[in-house]
């Protein structure tokens, strides 16, 4: 016995499975591989304010391509031009580590606010382990998160962390984390 089958094509076969389409135009495509950021500058960025910027000018024979485009801010687009890669790369070096955005300076982030005496907790419970704390950003991300019972957001712990560093109670390398239990003892 034939069983007749019959496609009903006003439904999705896997109609559970909901994806965003992927971004199709240039900039979109480029501030998706990006993470919404300028290539240059690392600020958020939207569409509108964003530019394709070729790394090698196309007037001077670069491509179309996403290996040879990043999205930038359109005051950067404007300032790097139809110069050589060689002086775009100048133009960033001269900034010498704080790169300074023509579009203007970003707005300083509002400080994360920590639970009172959240530091000192932390450094009391690394103190308390001594030799046996965490070795990579992670398991000592979960160490404070445990100790907070779950309860800091992510800016927090990267707040909290940063803090740790720059007392030099911590100091990572990659995703190694070393100590120095005598730095603010």
């Amino acid at each position: 016995m034939k069983r007749q089958v019959t496609c009903d094509s006003t439904r999705p076969l896997n109609s559970a499975v909901r994806r965003p389409p992927m971004p199709t135009k240039p900039i979109e495509r480029l501030l998706f591989a990006q993470g919404g950021l300028c290539f240059f500058c690392q600020q958020k960025l939207t569409p509108a304010d964003a530019s394709v910027e070729h790394l090698v000018a196309t007037a001077n024979g670069g491509g179309n391509g996403d290996e040879n485009t990043v999205a930038c801010c359109k005051a950067l687009n404007t300032l790097l031009g139809r110069i050589s890669l060689k002086e775009k790369l100048r133009v960033v070096l001269n900034q010498k580590g704080v790169f300074k955005c023509p579009n203007g300076t970003p707005k300083p982030k509002a400080p994360i606010a920590l639970p009172e005496g959240a530091f000192e907790r932390v450094k009391a419970d690394l103190l308390k382990r001594g030799k046996a704390c965490p070795g990579t950003v992670k398991t000592l991300t979960s160490s404070i998160n445990n100790l907070f019972q779950n309860q800091l957001s992510p800016q927090q712990l990267t707040s909290l962390i940063n803090k740790l560093k720059s007392v030099r109670l911590v100091s990572v390398s990659g995703t190694k984390v070393s100590y120095d239990l005598t730095a603010s003892a």
